[in-house]
Order: C-alpha cells, then structure tokens, then sequence
C-alpha cells in the first residue's frame, strides 16, 4: 500500500493529509488490503474504470489507493490527484456554507426562508385523495430547516401541473432566475411532512447568495475551499488540471459492461449552465480535497487551525430532522440530518457503519462517509452514470470496517437512534 501511496505523496506534500501506519490508529495493515481487491475486481469485470479510495482513522490517512484507469481509451492510468465530478456530494459542502451563516445570526431553522426569498411565500399544496387533485394552503410555511432536510416538498409530481406550470421546471441560464421562475409551483406535501430527495438544495444555495451578497461560487472559494486548502475543487477545472480529470463510462456494454459517455474536456464550463453554480450538484473534487473537508466536520468544524463552524453546530448538522421520513435513495434504517443521511438502525441498513454515521454520495458513483464513533472516514471516487446493479459502494464500506482491530466501543449490539 504504501509503495502505492508514495509517487503521491511526493507529488502533493503534507499539506493535504497527514498519514499514519494503520497499526497506529488500531488498524489492521492485512485485513485492509481487502479493500485492494474489492474494487480490483469491479474493475477486472469491466464494470468500472478505476478507483480512488481513502480510509482515515482518528485524523490520519492510513490507506490511499488508486486502481484501474482514469482513461481506457487513452490508456491514462488513475492517480490519486484525479478530479471527479461529485454530483450530490456537493450538497453537503452547501449545506455548510448555509450553517455558517446561521453561526453569524442571520436566521434561526424555524424561520421562513421566505424572509430572503419572498417569491416563494404563501404555497398552495397539491392534494390527492378519493375526491380528486386539489390544492389548498400550506399548513405551515417553508423554513430553513425544511430546505437543509429535504422535507419542504419543492417538487410536485408533474402529472399535478397544467402546460404552464411544466414549462416553469426547466433550468434557466443561472440558479436564481431557475428557482424564482419555479416560485408559482404547488408543493408535493405540506412542508416538514415527508422527505423527498429533488432541487430542494438549490435552494439552499440560493439563500447562501441572497444572505452573504456574494454569488455561491464566490462564498464556497472564500469560506470553504480556500481555508481548508482544497485546491482542486470547482465548479470549471481550470485548463491547466484538465488533463486530471477522469473520463465517465456509462453500464451500456454487453452484461452491463462499461462504455465511454464523456472524456474530460466537459469539466472546462459548469455542467448544468456556463452561470449556473447550483446546490444540488455540480462541484468537481479530489478525494484528498473532500478528505479535508469531512476532517473538519469530524473535528467538530476546524482543520489545521482553521474553524469554520463550532461542534455543536456540527452536532446539530448530524441529528435527526427528517422524523420517520423514509430516506429512500439509501434505502432503509437512515434519516436525514442538514445536508448529510444519518445511519439509524443498523439492522436494517445496508452500509456496516456504526448509528450516528453521516454520509452522502453523488450520482455517478462518488461516495463519502464518516463514523463519528470510531473517528472514521472513508471516501471512494469513480465515475460510472449508473451503478444499482454494482455494491461497490457496501464493499467498500464493508472492508473498511472490518479492518478495525480496537475498536472504540466494546462488543454490544447497536440501539436504534430516533
């Protein structure tokens, strides 16, 4: 592993990880090596192209990896400074740029995010039941707590809409003109009554611009990404780093085998728009640049000396604020934090990760999580555009965990967290 890791660690320096023998922090060398062939195989198959994984344990990097390909067709071999667009993984790092302003004082969860985005006061419901669709008032108005959950129920079924309301869905060229243009829609529920995954983090993103007065891209380069050091995190790879961006292979081969969708010249504008920072998704990263971002929630928001955000925000990120809300995109025994999913019940999840483990992935194959209890994280990066037929994302979850020799806890079966 570590002859793996060292053209690496020459090329990028101590700034970006510290790193530790994995004996060190109660790991074992020998069994985390499963986690080599767990993603080999994948790649042996043809399901994916190439892998980066990362594993760290009580602020040390103990295993970094990188397998297979970034580009088959170019024969480029992966690296660990490969850039992947992490789709979904960005809603967790807007998420925070959110909870920092609440740290500021500009708002409290229960208000209404209507105080800074009007155009979405006063919100009809869409109502099905025995006596037809209708629409009646929302029982309560959106709140910042509803946006950072996924519970204020932003996107309507469209079978719901009239002609007009459907031509208001599309993307425009920016995020503010798409979301104000959508402020005439019904909602699918009334807000804080169920969970359902949509655009409600554009949103977020959108109060982030409205609160600070500075465009999202701007407030993420100079709150987040410039003081935690995450030098290759954007929303455009810039042209000199393009060449380190891994192409995206698509499950359309025979038996599901991989087939090229994109090469890296896509990453040079932002992927939903040449204006359009949204929250939803959109972010390209690295997994050491992620890796210093999930440190600092782990730490209780601070990295080397920089604080973003105190732990008992941090604390409050990473409880429940979805109720029984079926987190249905991770399947069962998770609910949902402000911008992260929360493993409840262990028996019924399918990740090995101890309850209170937060965690999210992006649409093409990216995952991140973090176990909170035994000072873990792990972050495995690839780009695939469909992957439900693969349990990559458990094996490397599941190889991860079982490398655990001292444990933080003693051996007792895990309570279920409401």
């Amino acid at each position: 592993m570590w002859v793996v890791l060292l053209p690496y660690l020459l090329q990028r320096g101590p700034m970006d990880c510290q790193w530790a023998r994995p004996e060190s922090v109660g790991i074992s060398s020998e069994r985390l090596e499963r986690m080599s062939g767990a993603m080999q195989r994948y790649i042996d198959a043809n399901q994916l192209a190439g892998t980066v994984s990362l594993i760290s344990r009580k602020g040390q990097v103990i295993h970094m990896e990188s397998q297979g390909w970034k580009s088959k067709e170019t024969g480029e071999e992966m690296t660990g400074d490969t850039i992947f667009f992490i789709m979904s993984m960005t809603k967790p790092i807007v998420s925070t740029a959110l909870m920092m302003l609440y740290e500021e004082g500009h708002f409290l969860l229960t208000d209404p995010i209507s105080d800074w985005i009007p155009e979405v006061a006063d919100k009809q419901v869409v109502v099905e039941n025995e006596f037809g669709t209708y629409r009646v008032p929302a029982h309560r108005p959106i709140d910042f707590r509803h946006v950072l959950s996924h519970t204020a129920g932003l996107d309507p079924n469209r079978d719901a809409l009239n002609a007009d309301e459907l031509a208001l869905l599309g993307r425009r060229d920016n995020l503010e003109d798409t979301i104000i243009r959508r402020g005439p829609l019904p909602l699918a529920f009334h807000p804080g009554d169920e969970w359902q995954y949509g655009s409600s983090t554009d949103y977020v993103a959108l109060l982030v611009e409205r609160i600070s007065g500075e465009t999202l891209k701007e407030y993420l380069q100079k709150n987040i990404f410039d003081p935690l050091g995450m030098e290759d995190t954007f929303y455009a790879v810039p042209e000199e780093k393009r060449d380190r961006v891994a192409s995206v292979y698509s499950p359309t081969g025979p038996g599901q085998t991989i087939e090229l969708s994109r090469t890296k010249e896509y990453s040079n504008t932002p992927f939903f728009g040449e204006n359009y920072y949204g929250g939803v998704a959109g972010l390209f990263s690295t997994a050491s640049d992620y890796w210093r971002f999930s440190q600092m929630l782990l730490n209780g928001g601070e990295l080397d000396g920089v604080r973003l955000l105190t732990p008992k925000t941090v604390s409050l990120m990473i409880s429940n604020h979805s109720g029984d809300g079926d987190v249905y995109v991770r399947g069962p025994g998770y609910n949902f934090g402000l911008g992260f999913g929360i493993l409840s019940d262990a028996g019924k999840a399918r990740d090995p990760l101890t309850p209170g483990s937060y965690t999210w992935g992006g649409a093409w194959g990216t995952i991140f999580w973090t176990d909170p209890v035994e000072e873990m994280t792990g972050i495995m990066m690839t780009q695939i555009t469909s992957y439900s037929h693969l349990t990559v994302r458990q094996d490397f979850g599941v190889t991860a965990m079982q490398s655990i020799i001292d444990a933080n806890t003693p051996i007792l079966g895990y309570p279920v967290l409401d």
